[in-house]
């Protein structure tokens, strides 16, 4: 699959053309896709050919996730592995509130030892799921409260994954506040909640679901949003945006969210891109595009 040629000029030139199909990503340079796991398939099968695909939609770094104590290591691994040509992969680390009931001392000190890495930029996901309750929500409790102690420790930020729980979550934030801003990753609350959260210093990170028709209040929350505090992700491979929806989502599609939401928040597609790519900058102390890319080996 290709992404139509880039363009020059800006605002609906950055969209896909009449004769484009829906399903090719439009072309927005400075994209950054804050939040996928790129070591589910198919995107594992054929690493390079995903990481392609993004750079063709804009996207010049990605965020990967690693959230179990099963994943963290190679995460690290994607992350410190050369791709000279491509779109560099940056790492979090973290238990995941679904796997809560795996935080032990062992993973916590492993967590510790992976996060030394320079591609390691912040701690996560952590936090509260009440929808599915995977872990019971005591143990998730407790371990989001040790991944804010450690990401203090480590002065390094703290991504969360909130889902039926923000009054827990943030109860266990005002008791145990995070010392640098945190990230609330695939956002997906009220502008109310989103309000609370901005108010303690996070930036919320818009992921697929924004772009469904039915998300009517988070539509409302990204409109809400003030600019500096607002992230792109895709969350790959899950949720994929419109048009994409019902497929395998990958770090390209992040392209379609930052269109919609462009459109919803009345902004030019690159400005938005722009925009967000700088808060990621100071969300994760994620290194600039030009310092970031990868030369490639001499002849």
């Amino acid at each position: 699959m290709r992404a139509p040629a880039a363009r020059h000029g800006r605002g609906a030139d950055l969209l896909p053309s009449a004769r484009v199909s829906k399903h090719v990503p439009p072309r927005i340079p400075g994209l950054v896709d804050t939040h996928c796991h790129l070591d589910y398939p198919p995107m594992i099968d054929d690493l390079d050919a995903t990481l392609r695909r993004a750079a063709a939609a804009g996207v010049d770094r990605l965020i990967h996730i690693g959230c179990s104590r099963r994943s963290m290591a190679r995460a690290v691994e994607l992350a410190e592995a050369e791709r000279p040509g491509l779109p560099p992969v940056y790492a979090v680390i973290g238990v995941h509130p679904h796997e809560a009931t795996t935080l032990d001392e062992a993973t916590l000190a492993e967590l510790e030892a992976l996060a030394a890495s320079p591609r390691v930029l912040a701690i996560g996901e952590s936090g509260l799921d009440y929808h599915y309750n995977r872990s019971p929500p005591a143990t998730q409790q407790a371990a989001m409260a040790r991944h804010i102690d450690l990401a203090n420790r480590l002065g390094k930020p703290l991504v969360l994954h909130i889902r039926d729980a923000h009054d827990d979550a943030l109860a266990i934030v005002d008791a145990q506040p995070c010392e640098r801003p945190g990230i609330i990753h695939c956002f997906t609350g009220t502008p109310d909640e989103g309000a609370r959260w901005l108010d303690r210093g996070f930036f919320l990170s818009f992921s697929g679901i924004a772009t469904f028709p039915s998300a009517t209040a988070l539509q409302e929350a990204a409109r809400a949003c003030p600019g500096d505090r607002l992230l792109l992700e895709t969350d790959a491979p899950y949720l994929a945006p419109v048009p994409m929806r019902g497929r395998k989502n990958e770090p390209a599609y992040v392209a379609f969210t930052c269109a919609r939401l462009a459109a919803l928040r009345g902004q030019d597609p690159a400005d938005l891109a722009l925009q967000a790519a700088a808060n990621a900058e100071r969300a994760f102390g994620l290194p600039p595009a030009a310092a970031s890319v990868s030369s490639p080996p001499s002849s």
